[in-house]
């Protein structure tokens, strides 16, 4: 596909997603213990997720797709500008997408979840986006923390 591999789409993603008025992160595990490559959280608590795909016999052999719908309210498959889109299962929004950024062709029909697996969804997004933000703080840091007094 003209280079352009997973990593590309999901940093293209990322920046429509943020252009979108969203926070994304990468590779966010659902309480089934299914991975999304990209789930955002909305201004407005909006929870959406989005399966990344760049080569024909992985979407055509993937059948886990449909079990992350129940965590999300919006879902998208995102793919590089040369996949053949009609190949995406129809219903469902795409997102078409390289390192540069991304544009949605399709949008995704909106659905609600139970609020109880929103709230546990949220939760968790935070929380992962929190631990992921300190690591990074941690390894770009050149100071020591102060010892507590």
């Amino acid at each position: 596909m003209d280079g352009v591999n997973a990593a590309d789409v999901a940093k293209g993603v990322s920046r429509l997603l943020v252009q979108e008025g969203f926070s994304p992160i990468l590779e966010f595990t659902l309480g089934n213990g299914r991975r999304l490559d990209v789930a955002a959280l909305g201004g407005d608590g909006c929870i959406l997720g989005v399966e990344i795909k760049v080569a024909v016999p992985d979407l055509k052999s993937d059948g886990k797709w449909p079990e992350y719908l129940e965590f999300c309210e919006q879902f998208y498959f995102a793919i590089p500008p040369e996949f053949p889109d009609e190949l995406v299962p129809a219903g469902m929004g795409l997102i078409v997408a390289d390192r540069y950024g991304g544009a949605i062709v399709r949008p995704s029909p909106t659905w609600q979840i139970h609020p109880g697996r929103r709230k546990a969804v949220t939760l968790r997004f935070a929380k992962v986006a929190a631990e992921r933000l300190a690591a990074v703080i941690e390894l770009t840091s050149n100071t020591r923390a102060a010892p507590l007094r």
